[in-house]
């Protein structure tokens, strides 16, 4: 098994075989990602590929899931997709999900049917990148695309089995804007009513575009009791069906997971009395924190 660059796969898939089935990103313009930069997409050669996923079934049922790396492998077409989730359940039966990341505008190049087809051949999990809920930072962040594109997004993926788990960045509109972006992610992940929502706290990295932004004065972070307010208005105005509502990513100062809608009231009292107290010693500390 060989990987090529920078491989990253959601915290929920850290116990899944990471097979690598495309190499970068097929956007690759966000100002706060550094991950695939000087990398053209492409997808892997299927034979390259097949071996693989001979190799890793050859080691047993170690894993359970499998995760297909890299940045958007839901952008393959559907007649190279359909043949590697079918490797994978032929050669390795005893695997239970397969996921992917997908952007939105993968998702919605493919119908409904097309969707439905992925599920029936093991497709169980999209990771979307929702970032923010508010247009004017999505304009900013170079996201590519609007809230509502976002939104039609997961409806799509709501009217098949696939299970979908939306991230949301805290700190990507800065100090100043803060609330408003809280206030209407909030709004976005409640219209889009995931299985899974995922808040982050963007980590700014040296060689983005946000660094230099940050570098240049253009960009300032909140502290992070400012982070945890974003956090707590963001739960607030999240109203999901059922599910999980998770900051619990290496970055967060907070740690916290919320089974939806009945936790939400408990949590969002927790978040409240920590940012209240404002002691460093109920957060995280900065060495523990981590892409």
């Amino acid at each position: 098994m060989q990987y090529e660059g920078i491989v990253i796969r959601p915290p929920s898939e850290a116990e899944s075989l990471i097979l690598q089935a495309t190499f970068g990103c097929s956007y690759n313009k966000c100002t706060f990602c550094p991950t695939y930069k000087g990398r053209r997409f492409e997808i892997k050669d299927q034979d390259r590929l097949f071996a693989e996923i001979e190799e890793a079934a050859s080691w047993g049922p170690y894993y359970r899931r499998v995760f297909l790396a890299d940045g958007d492998v839901l952008i393959m077409p559907q007649k190279k997709l359909l043949p590697v989730l079918d490797k994978i359940r032929q050669t390795m039966p005893w695997i239970e999900r397969i996921g992917v990341y997908g952007n939105t505008k993968s998702v919605l190049r493919k119908s409904v049917e097309e969707l439905n087809e992925l599920s029936d051949h093991g497709l169980g999990i999209v990771y979307l990148g929702l970032e923010s809920g508010d247009d004017e930072i999505l304009v900013r962040i170079k996201k590519g695309v609007t809230a509502e594109q976002m939104i039609q997004a997961a409806e799509h993926i709501r009217k098949t089995p696939i299970k979908l788990s939306v991230t949301a960045l805290l700190g990507i509109a800065g100090k100043t804007d803060s609330k408003r972006h809280a206030v209407a992610t909030g709004k976005v992940l409640t219209a889009m009513d995931p299985e899974f929502a995922a808040c982050l706290m963007v980590m700014v990295v040296p060689g983005t575009e946000l660094h230099a932004q940050m570098e240049a004065g253009e960009f300032e972070l909140p502290d992070p009791f400012g982070l945890l307010e974003e956090l707590a208005l963001v739960l607030k105005n999240t109203d999901m069906t059922d599910g999980m509502f998770m900051a619990n990513h290496a970055s967060n100062y907070l740690p916290i997971r919320v089974k939806m809608p009945g936790e939400k009231e408990k949590a969002v009292r927790l978040i409240e009395r920590v940012i209240e107290e404002r002691d460093p010693k109920l957060l995280k500390p900065e060495q523990f924190r981590a892409l």
